[in-house]
């Protein structure tokens, strides 16, 4: 029996790390880690941006509404935004061959941040009216985008076989990347950068990741699907992206699903930034300041919590997308990762509903988002192998941006709802959590089962797209 190919060579030095892993085969090595590096840029850009929205919305006040609202509120928006934006992304995506979609939207987002860096607060004007509002749906929305745009190619890049066993990795650099965001914003804030800074910072990681994906596109990768890069992201008779996900089961699952994440967690966020509120002005109150010196200290406070807050989501979840995604998908199988997010999350509301108190909340909050950023990511990421690049372009960033926004909007809606109608207290919010996650895990049993049926009974249907 003759060897093949993969049998005659010999892993490098590089490899042989990978390995500690994932399974990485010889001649895997080199793409696996420019994609591992790319995607720990980028989550390192948005680390660097997410935690100074927080600061700025929080100095953002709006007569007659609540810091808790005016977050919420700002959800909703975004989820309009979306709209408009994945409407005008998947014409674009029939037009330009992916190199350019990505190195145009890419720019665009580094544009965006340079004029948010002009119009923050007492830097060349002063509190600009809905800036700090502005900014929040924008990082919103630039946050998913950005990353789902960058899944969306490397699902693209590999087979379902290679992708199973590489995308695990890979999503290791996106823990990292964010880890490394998060302990750089710490560092930089209370050390020696002032915080509007921070913007300017981001620009750097953007542009190596962008230097990263051209390289990328250049070679062929062991285990490529990908066609030529001069042909369009999907052809230009492509239906809409919207149209595309209603008419497909599968497609219409994973958004429901998506939006109950997005709400469960988005709920927790909002009760998360009320108690850190309360817990800083009660801090403040005792000390008798001046009005415009509370202002910068809630500011300053709140990026300080957040980015010890987002250094430990990710530190954790570094662990486990290092250590234990790859196992659990080879051991257990898509099933294991998608359902033990809503396992995950039912437990953490559980126990904030036993002791709601500020550390106790914050150490919940850590688990649930740690296991979302490893594991139920690397499971919604290995979902769309199977898929063609014109489905893949198309469907996933406009599910992975759009839906999660719905779910943003959602949660606004209960804040609006458990405010000024129900009068919920911190209890009832928690309880309203713990309604939508049994509906979460109900709806991904459905979805695991519905994808395995197709998969078995004609994988080519699933793979298409096709209504189902």
């Amino acid at each position: 029996m003759s060897a093949s190919p993969a049998d005659t060579q010999r892993h490098t030095a590089t490899e042989r790390v990978l390995r500690v892993f994932t399974d990485v085969h010889p001649g895997e090595g080199r793409v696996a880690l420019l994609l591992l590096t790319n995607v720990l840029l980028l989550l390192c850009a948005y680390y660097m941006v997410k935690p100074l929205r927080e600061g700025w919305l929080a100095v953002s006040l709006v007569q007659g509404i609540s810091k808790m609202e005016l977050k919420a509120y700002s959800g909703f928006g975004q989820s309009l935004a979306l709209v408009g934006l994945m409407m005008l992304y998947g014409k674009l995506a029939t037009r330009w061959p992916r190199r350019v979609l990505i190195t145009r939207s890419t720019l665009f987002c580094m544009a965006t941040i340079l004029t948010f860096w002009a119009l923050q607060p007492n830097f060349f004007l002063e509190n600009l009216p809905g800036a700090g509002f502005a900014f929040y749906l924008w990082v919103g929305m630039f946050g998913v985008f950005i990353v789902a745009q960058f899944w969306a190619f490397a699902a693209d890049l590999f087979d379902d076989g290679t992708g199973r066993r590489l995308i695990p990795l890979v999503a290791l650099g996106a823990t990292g990347g964010a880890v490394i965001g998060s302990w750089l914003t710490e560092l930089l804030v209370a050390s020696w950068i002032p915080s509007e800074h921070l913007l300017l910072a981001a620009l750097v990681p953007l542009a190596g990741a962008l230097a990263l994906t051209h390289r990328v596109i250049h070679l062929q990768p062991v285990g490529s699907r990908a066609g030529p890069s001069q042909e369009p992201a999907a052809p230009p008779d492509s239906p809409g992206a919207m149209g595309l996900v209603f008419r497909s089961g599968t497609l219409l699952g994973i958004g429901g699903v998506t939006l109950l994440l997005s709400w469960v967690n988005t709920n927790g966020e909002n009760i998360l930034f009320r108690v850190v509120q309360e817990v800083i002005e009660a801090d403040l109150a005792a000390g008798a300041l001046a009005p415009e010196v509370v202002q910068e200290q809630v500011r300053q406070q709140t990026t300080l919590f957040y980015s010890d807050f987002f250094f430990w989501v990710n530190a954790v979840a570094l662990v486990l997308q290092a250590f234990f995604a790859s196992r659990l998908l080879r051991v257990g199988g898509f099933a294991t990762l998608f359902l033990l997010a809503p396992v995950v999350a039912f437990l953490s509301y559980g126990t904030m509903a036993l002791m709601a108190v500020l550390p106790v909340i914050k150490a919940a909050k850590v688990a649930e988002n740690a296991t979302d950023y490893s594991l139920t990511n690397t499971a919604r990421h290995v979902f769309w192998l199977p898929f063609p690049r014109d489905v893949t372009f198309r469907a996933k960033p406009t599910i992975d941006s759009l839906f999660a926004r719905l779910g943003d909007g959602a949660a606004a809606l209960t804040v609006l709802l458990g405010t000024h109608v129900l009068a919920l207290e911190l209890s009832g919010y928690l309880a309203v959590n713990l309604a939508l996650i049994t509906g979460w895990l109900v709806c991904a049993v459905w979805l695991v089962r519905r994808r395995r049926a197709l998969i078995e009974a004609a994988p080519q249907h699933a793979a298409d797209g096709a209504p189902a």
